[in-house]
């Protein structure tokens, strides 16, 4: 969950910012292959765009394809579930939003879902629609939506010797429930990392994704503020990040019918994260 730029400064101080993270294209391992064993070259090639590892074996950050592409634009939801929040749902509170998923259909949007382990374990047949939607990619949120790092907006935090087993255990979750070609990207919980975070989630061979553009949707209920906040920001290349989370981000639905016509009329073209990494190349930042 990302809390609005507006309680930012009063909610979390982020981890430091890590610079020099490479921009070349690499292919990352399958997640879901044994350690060690190789991947056919026909499976190799089909592979989604990654960015090279960072220095001293850190994981790349992807953020925008600024002056990079034309004027396209990427919007990401992160479908939240924390580990510890089953009784909660249980109790009959709504981490999905299966409106927002019908408006993206509806209006022809591609975009990509950075999901929990856990939220597809909570809802399997809207995470296999979504996996098997070629509208859409399915990229890792963590399994438990634990922070990388300490002080992230009073998140639980993983370990750090249990980073990397945190984000294969989203992948794994992914394919017991049916999705097959989930993309080796990776976000963090509350956009929070620093560089141990970058290299245990190396090891799990992803490419970190953040983004450009705060919707701040999160605890939102007026519509038209989180319209407003995205159309503010976005530029040719963005990364925007909403949610699809039913409790805590009630207005991102109605709020994504003002968006989609407005970027349109603007000429923007929406398209999955993977489409800015393949167009980056050296342009990304």
């Amino acid at each position: 969950m990302i809390v609005p730029v507006r309680r930012l400064a009063a909610l979390c101080v982020l981890g430091a910012v890590v610079t020099g993270c490479g921009t070349g294209h690499t292919s990352a391992p399958d997640p879901s292959r044994p350690s060690g064993q190789a991947s056919p070259s026909a499976s190799a090639a089909a592979r989604p765009p990654t960015l090279a590892p960072g220095p001293e074996g850190l994981a790349p950050v992807f953020k925008s394809a600024r002056h990079a592409v034309g004027k396209t634009v990427a919007l990401t939801f992160d479908a939240d579930m924390t580990a510890d929040q089953g009784p909660r749902a249980a109790r009959g509170e709504r981490f999905d939003n299966p409106a927002l998923l019908a408006t993206l259909r509806r209006l022809k949007v591609p975009a990509t879902v950075f999901m929990t382990g856990r939220w597809a374990e909570e809802y399997p047949d809207q995470a296999r629609s979504i996996g098997a939607d070629p509208l859409f990619e399915v990229a890792n949120h963590s399994y438990s939506h634990y922070a990388f790092t300490s002080h992230c907006y009073g998140l639980p935090t993983v370990a750090p010797d249990r980073m990397t087993a945190d984000v294969e255990r989203a992948f794994t979750a992914f394919k017991k429930v049916g999705i097959e070609n989930a993309m080796p990207y990776f976000r963090f919980p509350g956009g929070c990392y620093d560089r141990t975070a970058l290299r245990n989630v190396a090891r799990a061979g992803v490419t970190a994704v953040q983004w450009d553009v705060v919707g701040g949707d999160a605890f939102a209920t007026d519509a038209d503020a989180v319209a407003e906040e995205v159309l503010r920001g976005v530029r040719p290349g963005s990364v925007v990040v909403l949610h699809c989370t039913r409790s805590a981000a009630p207005a991102t639905e109605r709020a994504i019918r003002k968006v989609v016509p407005e970027l349109r009329k603007r000429g923007y073209r929406f398209v999955r994260v993977s489409e800015l990494i393949g167009a980056a190349g050296s342009g990304t930042r």
